[in-house]
């Protein structure tokens, strides 16, 4: 059965992009077909997997205007079974030019589902904000991951994007789900570490993952070779943990708590 997971947290730093990177590796190498579709501007997603939209290629900002289709839009990466959908120059503009277009929050549901069978999973990563991409995502997504960083601003803005998910849940996908809180750049050494996590689990136990990321500097280094830690490290703690958090998902894809 497909499954669409958006990654979403409005707080920006908080491993977002990096989940997006090797979420979707780690389930490609684990023979599913996947597709990433990078929606953020900064396009940190589309080159942290080495793909990179020259001038006249088309990427996602021509995909929500309706100027390209699904399978136009689509590159390959190093790993056969994983795609990319990159973000390009003019996305840092498209929530400004899509508030004239009919059914603006819909723009990207409309056109990745006419072709979204060709895929297993489809990763999103979303800006560090809750406009109008962040909605997009939102209406077409099954679920929402929320990667978070394991200190107290991060805790706070939790409750907040839990009950705009409601909201949005309310009004454009009355099926999303939570996928879960992963919580990032763990470092069981700290006191901070520790009672924030029991603070999440006291409060959002029924969201939280197994899984956790540790902090760890070859998952800092992979971006900057245009690989996710599978290729660049496979034997790094880093890898070690989101090929654990690829298994949790794929096993929990049927399973995921209501908001």
């Amino acid at each position: 059965m497909k499954k669409i997971i958006c990654i979403a947290n409005q707080k920006g730093g908080v491993a977002k992009t990096t989940t997006a990177i090797n979420l979707a590796a780690c389930i490609a190498v684990s023979g599913r077909k996947v597709l990433l579709i990078d929606l953020d501007p900064q396009s940190n997603a589309s080159s942290g997997l080495g793909v990179s939209v020259g001038a006249g290629q088309k990427g996602v900002y021509e995909l929500l205007l309706g100027e390209a289709t699904l399978e136009e839009v689509i590159y390959p990466t190093e790993i056969e079974t994983l795609k990319v959908v990159p973000a390009t120059v003019g996305l840092a503009g498209a929530e400004i030019e899509l508030v004239p277009y009919p059914e603006r929050e819909t723009r990207l549901k409309q056109a990745v589902e006419r072709s979204d069978s060709l895929f297993d999973f489809i990763i999103i990563d979303c800006p560090p904000s809750l406009g109008l991409l962040t909605l997009n995502a939102l209406s077409l997504a099954h679920s929402v991951l929320v990667p978070m960083q394991c200190e107290y601003y991060s805790l706070q803005g939790l409750s907040h994007l839990l009950k705009t998910l409601k909201g949005v849940k309310r009004a454009l996908n009355p099926n999303l789900k939570v996928e879960g809180i992963l919580l990032t750049m763990y470092d069981p050494r700290t006191l901070l570490t520790g009672q924030v996590k029991e603070q999440v689990t006291t409060y959002f136990g029924d969201f939280l993952l197994k899984t956790v990321i540790p902090r760890n500097v070859r998952l800092s280094e992979a971006p900057s070779h245009g690989k996710p830690i599978v290729l660049y490290a496979g034997r790094s703690k880093g890898a070690d943990a989101y090929v654990e958090l690829a298994r949790e998902i794929i096993a929990r894809s049927k399973l995921s708590p209501t908001l």
